[in-house]
């Protein structure tokens, strides 16, 4: 990019003169804010390595794995952010986050950790009271300002979204020309990259607290709802429709990356799960059809047709946006599924002829092309046919866990695991 004064003469000379101006207001203002926010967050830093680390390790209050779990690379953090604030002070602004940027493997070790650090921190507080005890003592230090441990412990997730916006900024105003414009630009990529880390965890413990709320109101363990790769994306009550012609009955229905839950309410004068749910069918969204019909409730609502390999389910709902939303939410589930599912087959099929070959060469005569293809034909249906397992249902046959599939660990194709 040029800065040079072009062919409009003085006015054009002043127009990018102020330009510059401006772009080196901006680009100040972001340096003096990112340099005051760096040396408060090394001394933040520090009073946790001090205060904490370093004590407990003397003092022998926490065993070694309890101190890692709870402040893992915090104190590598802490030595990496001082060399960096060292440059920062001194303006090198590009120079400085070219030497920080291949540390932040510190950051992703320890934002990958800081949901257990939070559970483990939380069990030593309950369980010993002379770890409590220093804590307190600890945080009533005049340095710490009120601060608590928990607060402190969060500081280097907060940093690096911090660091994303400054570095934007300073991207934003200053010159492609020079050659610190390539060093901040190499930080902004480096950094964006750990926050999206960042922003994954926080969607995985999100999800993961969602799946052990709705297995918490789940009466007994035979619904198995926590698995892996298992997301949940939402619930509420249908009204679902016998095939017989009978009233429809109101059905509690949870829907997740890769089944649908249906559940009963238990009986309010039930001692202990009278808030709870009695888990009756679960639904692979596999091989599932999503269909709305209309026309069956005079412009209120609608009616949605799923259909199952080995069942087909009515569900009507009086409320139209609420029954758009399941429309699609269990459309837009099915078709993720099963793209992923064709990928998984597809990437078979392109192992297998390499494993075919190996074997080909320690027994020619075991190659058979018609047997091979009716092996992949019946793998292939399957996979395909996977019914629905139920609870507490009138059929007389019930899913056991020998006959549940294996569950991968990105994503789940077939029903739930019954304990």
């Amino acid at each position: 990019m040029s800065f040079s004064c072009g062919p409009p003469g003085p006015l054009g000379c002043t127009s990018i003169q102020e330009q510059r101006e401006r772009w080196e207001r901006k680009r100040s203002r972001t340096a003096k804010e990112l340099v005051k926010t760096e040396q408060r967050y090394c001394q933040q830093l520090e009073l946790v390595t001090t205060y904490f680390v370093e004590i407990l390790k003397a003092k022998g209050t926490l065993r070694h794995d309890i101190r890692e779990s709870i402040f893992s690379s915090i104190k590598a953090i802490h030595s990496v952010n001082q060399s960096l604030l060292v440059h920062l002070e001194n303006g090198y602004f590009g120079r400085g986050f070219d030497q920080f940027c291949p540390h932040l493997h510190h950051y992703n070790t320890y934002v990958d950790n800081i949901y257990n650090a939070s559970k483990v921190l939380g069990i030593q507080l309950k369980k010993n009271k002379a770890f409590r005890r220093f804590k307190k003592l600890q945080e009533a230090r005049p340095e710490f300002n009120n601060h608590k441990l928990e607060d402190l412990l969060q500081l280097p997730v907060q940093r690096i979204d911090q660091y994303k916006h400054f570095l934007q900024d300073l991207a934003a105003n200053t010159s492609p020309d020079i050659p610190e414009f390539q060093q901040i630009s190499r930080a902004v990529t480096a950094v964006c990259v750990v926050s999206q880390r960042i922003q994954k965890n926080v969607q995985c413990h999100e999800n993961h607290l969602q799946l052990c709320r709705v297995q918490k109101l789940l009466k007994g363990r035979k619904t198995k709802v926590l698995a892996a790769g298992r997301w949940y994306i939402r619930e509420g009550w249908l009204n679902m429709v016998p095939p017989k012609g009978a009233d429809a009955k109101p059905k509690m229905f949870f829907l997740f990356s890769d089944m649908l839950l249906q559940a009963k309410r238990c009986s309010p004068l039930h001692p202990n799960n009278g808030e709870k749910f009695a888990g009756q069918h679960a639904y692979p969204l596999q091989d599932c059809t999503v269909e709305k019909v209309f026309g069956h409730t005079r412009s209120k609502g609608g009616l949605l047709s799923l259909t199952f390999p080995r069942a087909k389910l009515l569900l009507m709902s009086s409320n139209q946006e609420d029954l758009n939303d399941w429309y699609q939410s269990l459309s837009s589930a099915v078709r993720k599924l099963q793209s992923q599912t064709v990928v998984q087959q597809r990437d078979e099929l392109c192992r297998r002829p390499l494993r075919s070959a190996a074997s080909n060469h320690d027994a020619p005569s075991s190659s058979n092309p018609s047997r091979k293809r009716s092996m992949l034909s019946t793998e292939t249906g399957e996979l395909a046919q996977e019914p629905s397992a139920e609870w507490e249902s009138s059929s007389p046959k019930r899913m056991k866990q020998c006959d549940a599939p294996e569950q991968s660990a990105d994503v789940s194709t077939s029903s739930c695991v019954i304990l």
